[in-house]
This record gives C-alpha cells, structure tokens and sequence, in this order.
C-alpha cells in the first residue's frame, strides 16, 4: 500500500467515525471509541480489551471494558450510523439483504445466552453464543449491517441469571425467526435498497417469514430443506425433493452464479412454478441446485417478478456466499469473535463497533479499486 493510500484509508476510518461520534455524551468514551476502533484494524495478533488497552497507552484494559459495559453512548444508534454508511457506498438498488447466524465459541457459563448448542461455526454441538446477523450485499460490495444476540429459553426463563448478565427484564424469548423479522423490518424501514432477500434453510423452511416477506411484497430465493412441502395447482401440497424428482433432464441448465475462491461456482439448476400468486406480476417457484460433480441437491423456494429468470434466481441463491466471507473477514481482520465480555449490552457495543471496523475496510477497499480503475482508463 503507497503512502498515498495509506492517508486515505486513515481519512476514510475518520470520516466513518466522524458519523457516530456525536453518539458519545462525554469525551472520555468518545476518544476510546476512536481508540477502540484504530485497534481493531491494526492488525493485532489479537484484538481483545489487554491488546487494545494496550496499543491505547493503557496500563490495564479497565478503561476498555466500561466504554463497552457502563458508558454513555447509544450502541444501537451506531449501529444504525454503520447501516446507513454501507448504504452510502454500496447501496444499489438491485442489492441482497442477506440472514444468517454464527457462533462464538465461549467457556463457562455466565456469558450472556451461552450454552451448549449447534454452531455452523465450529459444525458441531459447543459451548457458545448465537448471533444473527443480517448482511447487505451489491456489485460494490458487502459488509454487516445489523445483529443481535440469541438467548436460548433456559436463558428468558431465568431472569435472576439475564440480570447477572446484564439482561434487561423486558428483554423476552423470542426465535431466530423472529429477530430475522426484526432486522428485515428495521432494514425496510430504513429504506435499505434491496431488491432481493435470502437466507439459508434455517430461516427459509419458516412459512411465517416467508409469508411475512410476501405481505411487504419482498422477492425472496430462500433454502429450504428437501421434505418441506409446497403447494402446486394440481397436486396439493407436495415435498420438493418429489416435484423436482419428476423434472425432465431438458429443465435443467447449467448456470454460474460468480467466481468462487476456485473458479466459476458453476451448478445445474432448474425450476418449476408453484403456487398461485396472489399479486399481479408476481410469481412463486421451486428452485433446485444439483451439484455437477456429486449431483448432490439443495433446494429453494422463491417469490418476485413473473418475468424473473432462471439465472436471476440462481444469482440471488449464490449470494448467501457473501455473510459467510463478512463472517469470516470480520472474525479474522476486525475482531469480531476476539471480546472478552459477558453482558448483553457488552456483547452489543463490540460486535457494533466490529461491523463498523469491518465496514471501513470494505469501503476503504472498494474506494481504492475504484480509484485504480480510474487512473487505468484515464
């Protein structure tokens, strides 16, 4: 990187900060919110509150943890401030909204909603903590743009041990259905740009979302699991590894849905209508994917424009690749899974003020190739 960049990466970090800074009441955690955010882009072996403290001058990571547990700043202001800046630079009116959780793998038992349970993450049953998280992607680009935590029901039935954790009493069970919806809801109320939305079968085989998104008239490619049942104007209700099982071998088409880390992320794909749209020029279809190598099938169920094609709905199914790359970028060049806190709020203010670190680099990057672009064909 020339010195040149250099410059202009750090003015772009002080411009994003520039944003949320007035969200601060007192200059003492406004400053280390600055402090916090220059050390989670630092490049740090780790990056939680001792190696933050540390590059901060501090002599213990005190001063770390109360801007993340007691000072006075609104985390979810900024929040909103780090969704409206990756609109800024990436919004795009064809853009993805994009649902998905990830696990943080923790020890004991006091970290607010850890417990034992299924991480995507680690792919098995661990000790850990849920965050959802919704994710924006264009042609510019992509990066987080909300999250909130999961707790379990062992948790919301306990309210002695959500107060040791800093867990408000108003603060009830609710779904990882149901804080897609939140996020969704918050996302369109903002006027987020997006054309399409889509999420893996976790939250695709929900008819109530699914449902929920058609009531907003919001296109949708989400994953759905082989035995969840469509209806169709002939048979009923039918499972979708059956109706596609019935496809002829001419409905399929092989289609690339971009370039994946070992080339095009080719598949064959084919699709079929389903339903009766209840909008004029909407349409409802299965999706499938086979896999050209394994033949192995996943399956979609999709809701948009009649005239929608089979490539376009294949494009939107191969975007979800994009929260994965946020999750894993996040994790391992912001910090995102590196705190070293246990309350709800804690929990809230770092993974804020990682999104907004991980914005940052994505809209410095993509500002830079713009740039390069420019002086090429200049």
């Amino acid at each position: 990187m020339t010195a040149i960049e250099v410059d202009q990466w750090s003015g772009e970090l002080d411009r994003l900060y520039a944003r949320f800074s007035g969200r601060f009441t007192r200059s003492e955690p406004r400053r280390r919110a600055r402090q916090y955010l220059s050390g989670l882009v630092a490049g740090l072996d780790r990056k939680n509150g001792w190696t933050l403290a540390e590059r901060a001058g501090d002599l213990s990571p005190d001063g770390m943890q109360r801007l993340l547990r007691w000072a006075d700043w609104d985390v979810d202001a900024v929040r909103d401030e780090v969704r409206d800046y990756v609109v800024e630079h990436l919004g795009d009116p064809a853009g993805v909204l994009i649902i998905d959780d990830t696990g943080f793998l923790k020890k004991g038992v006091k970290s607010a909603g850890v417990q034992r349970q299924y991480s995507g993450t680690a792919g098995r049953i661990e000790n850990c903590q849920i965050g959802v998280f919704l994710a924006y992607r264009s042609e510019r680009g992509h990066a987080l743009i909300d999250r909130q935590l999961y707790l379990p029901a062992a948790w919301t039935g306990d309210r002695g041990r959500c107060r040791a954790a800093g867990i408000a009493d108003e603060v009830g069970f609710a779904t990882k259905i149901e804080m897609a919806r939140q996020m969704l809801k918050r996302a369109f109320a903002a006027g987020v740009p997006a054309a399409w939305v889509t999420m893996d079968e976790v939250y695709g085989q929900a008819r109530s979302l699914r449902t929920w998104l058609e009531d907003h008239d919001r296109a949708y490619v989400v994953a759905t699991r082989c035995n969840d049942e469509v209806a169709t104007t002939s048979r009923g209700r039918v499972r979708v590894d059956e109706l596609i099982a019935g496809l002829p071998g001419r409905a399929w088409s092989r289609v690339s849905t971009g370039a994946g880390a070992h080339g095009p992320r080719e598949y064959w794909w084919a699709r079929v209508p389903i339903g009766v749209s209840w909008r004029p020029g909407r349409g409802h279809w299965l999706l499938a994917r086979r896999s050209i190598s394994t033949g192995e099938l996943a399956y979609y169920v999709c809701y948009g424009p009649r005239k929608t094609r089979l490539m376009d709905l294949a494009r939107i199914a191969g975007t979800r690749w994009a929260i994965e790359e946020c999750f894993q970028q996040a994790k391992g060049q912001a910090g995102l899974d590196e705190y070293q806190v246990r309350d709800w709020r804690a929990w809230h203010a770092h993974i804020t003020l990682s999104m907004a670190a991980y914005a940052w680099l994505v809209v410095a990057r993509t500002l830079t190739a713009q740039q390069q672009t420019t002086v090429k064909t200049a």
